[in-house]
């Protein structure tokens, strides 16, 4: 057995465990994961590119909502839109969020790109496209998808 802080004890093979699966995990994840946060000057929009074990998408959530509220069932929240490399963007039901404090803020007129993506910030919403030029326009009157 090793004496762990606190005064408990660990079994040493259980220990040893842990270390080898954070040994081999950890740097995996770190090199296959990316996760950036941007947000409109309005702070309404907040959104995220994520890319992770070859999969890379944006989401947008919006603070107001939704409007109008999307069709079919959503058993979370309907928190905003998103989009991946390929394909239409497609509202998102989640019970989790986007929002970072620290997101940086990409003023109106200017253009956050990241791994194909490009999603540009006007006073009148946020337009997201894939290199397919598929996505989604998002503001606080109204949203739509292609």
């Amino acid at each position: 057995m090793i004496l762990v802080e606190g005064g408990g004890r660990l079994p040493r093979m259980r220990m040893l465990l842990f270390a080898a699966l954070a040994a081999l995990a950890l740097p995996a994840v770190a090199a296959a994961t990316e996760i950036v946060p941007f947000r409109t000057p309005s702070g309404n929009i907040e959104c995220m590119y994520a890319a992770i074990d070859g999969k890379a998408w944006v989401r947008c959530d919006i603070r107001s909502g939704l409007v109008p509220v999307p069709r079919g069932r959503c058993e979370l929240d309907w928190t905003g839109l998103s989009v991946g490399r390929t394909g239409r963007g497609t509202p998102t039901c989640a019970g989790d969020t986007t929002h970072d404090a620290h997101a940086r803020v990409i003023p109106y007129g200017k253009s956050f790109r990241r791994g194909g993506f490009v999603c540009a910030s006007a006073v009148t919403g946020l337009t997201c496209k894939n290199r397919g030029g598929h996505g989604f326009f998002l503001s606080r009157q109204r949203w739509r998808v292609f």
